[in-house]
């Protein structure tokens, strides 16, 4: 043994408890972080405006609340929703299962879960079977009819039945026409205030109602 070998100073089992202890809540606050809403960053250019942390849970807590046990939930355009259902801080998250449909392969560090999305191709979605899903939220994302019926051609490909819609006010008539949805009391938050009035519109007995 050299002389730096005795010099080194040796850790006690205590303390060698205390770091494993700390790099492992380090290992799993990391993995949690990539769940944080706003962790992938607004890109204007592609119309994303993410919703306020308190949004995002309440809109997450209504998915797990009517997809039930075991149920599968499809976000659609709303990663928000899907970041807060992984997060682990909703009751009841552990026991569903959900996927984001995103357009931004930004995403795509989310793996099996991100499924890429083009509303301009509403029925291209060879890795999502036909109503798979027993919770469906979506966001599109341009407030114009021709978006909106594009992504209410994915909504019921998808859909078991279930249908949570957010989008613009000016929208009410044409989601009802497309989808039968009724406007919500409840009023989603974004992280950037939005010069247009935004709402949620639900097509069953809701608690946002």
């Amino acid at each position: 043994m050299s002389d730096s070998d005795e010099d080194a100073p040796a850790l006690s089992a205590h303390t060698l408890a205390a770091l494993q202890d700390f790099y492992r809540d380090t290992s799993s606050s990391s993995a949690s972080d990539q769940f944080t809403v706003g962790a992938v960053g607004e890109d204007w250019s592609l119309s994303q405006f993410w919703y306020s942390d308190e949004t995002a849970a309440q809109l997450a807590e209504e998915a797990v609340r009517e997809a039930g046990e075991g149920g599968r939930i499809a976000c659609v355009s709303a990663p928000s929703v899907y970041q807060k259902l992984k997060q682990g801080s909703v009751s009841g998250s552990d026991r569903v299962s959900a996927v984001v449909l995103e357009y931004d392969r930004r995403f795509s560090t989310y793996g099996e879960d991100f499924l890429f999305y083009d509303y301009n191709e509403p029925l291209a979605l060879s890795n999502a079977p036909p109503q798979s899903f027993d919770f469906v939220i979506a966001d599109p994302p341009y407030l114009s009819e021709e978006c909106l019926t594009k992504v209410a051609q994915t909504v019921k490909y998808l859909s078991k039945g279930k249908v949570l819609l957010c989008t613009g006010a000016i929208m009410e008539k044409v989601a009802k026409e497309l989808l039968d949805v009724n406007m919500c009391s409840f009023l989603p938050k974004h992280n950037k205030n939005l010069s247009n009035e935004f709402r949620c519109f639900v097509n069953y007995p809701s608690r946002l109602l």
